[in-house]
């Protein structure tokens, strides 16, 4: 199974790389799959590489479903 999930792009760097974050964690990754990829979008980010642009209402609820799995998760019992 894999995994992608939506980062916001907070920085641009040369290379066509640029620094994301999600839910305070910044990871580098590549933009080369990507055009037109600004500061503020959101990406959708797979193993190190933004494969598409996400519509931040899209991105928002998407963010809201894996804070609702994290929460379930840690709510049970171990």
């Amino acid at each position: 199974m894999c995994l992608a999930i939506p980062a916001q792009v907070v920085d641009l760097r040369a290379g066509e790389m640029a620094i994301v974050d999600l839910a305070g964690v910044q990871k580098e990754i590549s933009l080369a799959l990507v055009e037109g990829v600004a500061v503020g979008d959101y990406v959708i980010v797979h193993v190190g590489y933004a494969l598409n642009k996400l519509d931040p209402g899209e991105a928002a609820r998407t963010l809201a479903l894996f804070a609702e799995l994290t929460e379930a998760g840690e709510a049970q019992p171990g």
